[in-house]
């Protein structure tokens, strides 16, 4: 096979070495020290009893002993983020501090290669060449859930036929809900495999009191803020059209909120707030042409508006259609509609018929319907010019591009900050393993001081757990973080957004830098930072 190109960029990204706490330059003196432990409701205790009294555990330095080499394999699980190769190569070089003979697997396309038994060796020549890389292309992912008996027995026969000490899961909330199952059905049936989950999305919604931040969420941010950037000059370069930007963020609205901050655009609709509000979709489309109507009276046609992918989902009229359609699909198009409530049906007669069509494509493996095929944008262009045409006072034009920012934040090279924390996330992945925990995830706190304060922790994944319907049935999820209206993101960005809508006050992000001051090229999102209440300058 020919060897692939490589261009200069690339060449000189796979010389960076990513900084990491102080703590895990020696490995084998790290000491993993319990602090408290959060229980579980009663009826997770139930479903997982081995795994859910478990502390969370921090590390310090301690005496240096010696280590057998361990054994572990690394799957990677859900949609692309970008930094998952850095926690592979995070994973291959701590394994490789503990001793020297350690081993570490990669489980092909995702899930179904524990399922199926498909992997591969990852050594070092292997992996030099995807090191601060972006995508998931070195083992694949894949989105298949190990839930039915069968499946969760050939994947403990794989990993006891390759006597595995530790099994690190890279995924989501679904992914590492799947983690804490594999990780209790492994205790039951006595199998020494330690499962542990590592928190990805770029989505921004796996997080909470003890995880700070999803890996991905900072570069994809950071791609589409460029993007818009550039939308938001050329908006008031040409001064003719309106830039309807959908963003990815299908349960929460994070990654708008973000893009909102770096730049400035005229409207940024959260589902979050759209919901707190319980705005009908035509009152936002209300909402949109009056300041396009308003725009329009000081001379400026034109602008940028940001959507998450999400937004339908918030919107109480079609939430309740879609959770109707959820649970109908399933047993078939033949008469849907008049199985739907009247309350249900009246929404669905008012959508645009390639929007209503849209609703009935095939769901997600979770049941869910997938709103990045719904084309949202289209939708609210298409009603806000219906809504213009009515406006006798509106003498402007509404020329309308819709935009879709979803897969293009997904696999672009890392920035230097989730290069780090990824890189870091294979370190302590490998400590949690070599301590004999199982059904963790591994994470990194203090995350906006520099990489070499960060501080590691493992927090037990059914303290996380709660339940939620699925095709009709209650399962235990790891709950997704909404964008709090009571957070100070939120608040800094209402305290702006009202000077943003009617004065051109954009900002202009630029690409991710790499090289250069560290306030430039390691510093995290606006959102992080706000969190954990520093000054910024939006």
């Amino acid at each position: 096979m020919e060897k692939r190109a490589v261009s200069p960029l690339e060449k000189h990204r796979l010389t960076y070495r990513p900084k990491r706490p102080q703590i895990f330059e020696d490995l084998t003196s790290l000491v993993a020290d319990p602090v408290e432990t959060i229980r579980s409701n009663r009826d997770i205790q139930a479903l997982f009893p081995k795994t859910s009294e478990q502390p969370i555990v921090r590390f310090k330095s301690g005496a240096s002993k010696s280590h057998a080499p361990l054994r572990v394999a690394v799957v990677l699980s859900g949609g692309q983020a970008a930094g998952g190769h850095n926690v592979i190569s995070g994973l291959f070089d701590a394994l490789k501090n503990l001793h020297p003979n350690a081993r570490l697997f990669g489980f092909l396309s995702g899930p179904s290669g524990i399922i199926e038994n498909r992997y591969i060796e990852l050594n070092q020549e292997l992996i030099a060449d995807f090191r601060n890389t972006g995508g998931f292309d070195l083992i694949g992912a894949g989105r298949t859930k190990i839930e039915t008996p069968e499946q969760l027995k050939q994947s403990l026969n794989h990993c006891k036929s390759l006597n595995l000490d530790g099994l690190v899961v890279v995924g989501g909330d679904d992914s590492n809900t799947n983690a804490a199952i594999l990780a209790e059905y492994f205790l039951a049936n006595e199998c020494h495999t330690h499962v542990i989950g590592v928190p990805k999305t770029i989505d921004g919604d796996l997080k909470n009191a003890h995880i700070e931040t999803s890996f991905g969420f900072d570069t994809a941010c950071k791609i589409y803020s460029e993007m818009i950037g550039n939308l938001c000059r050329d908006a008031l370069s040409a001064k003719k059209y309106y830039h309807f930007v959908k963003l990815m963020g299908r349960s929460a609205s994070h990654i708008t909120l973000e893009c909102a901050l770096q730049t400035h655009p005229n409207l940024a609709l959260l589902g979050e707030e759209i919901e707190f509000k319980n705005l009908t979709l035509k009152e936002i489309v209300l909402l949109i042409t009056d300041l396009i109507v308003e725009r329009a009276r000081l001379g400026k046609n034109y602008g940028v508006i940001l959507i998450p992918e999400g937004l339908i989902e918030f919107i109480p009229s079609i939430k309740l259609l879609i959770q109707e359609l959820n649970v109908l699909i399933p047993q078939g198009l033949d008469g849907i509609l008049e199985k739907l409530s009247p309350q249900a049906r009246q929404t669905y007669e008012y959508l645009p018929q390639e929007i209503e069509q849209q609703l009935m494509l095939k769901r997600d493996p979770h049941g869910n319907v997938k709103v990045s095929q719904i084309q949202t944008d289209q939708l609210l262009i298409y009603l806000v010019r219906s809504e213009l045409k009515k406006r006798e006072n509106y003498t402007g034009t509404f020329n309308p591009v819709g935009h879709f920012f979803g897969y293009e934040g997904r696999c672009g090279y890392p920035s230097n900050f989730d290069a780090n924390y990824c890189y870091s996330l294979g370190f302590t992945a490998a400590s949690l393993i070599h301590s004999g925990y199982t059904g963790y995830m591994g994470v990194m706190q203090k995350l906006t001081e520099p990489p070499e304060q960060w501080e590691a922790a493992g927090i037990p994944i059914t303290m996380m757990l709660d339940f939620e319907k699925r095709r009709g049935q209650l399962k235990p999820v790891i709950t997704k973080a909404l964008v709090d209206l009571k957070c100070d993101p939120f608040r800094v960005f209402s305290e702006h957004r009202e000077r943003w809508a009617l004065e051109d006050c954009y900002r202009f992000p630029g690409p991710i830098q790499f090289e250069g001051p560290a306030h430039l090229c390691d510093a995290s999102t606006f959102t992080l930072k706000l969190e954990q209440h520093l000054n910024v300058t939006v």
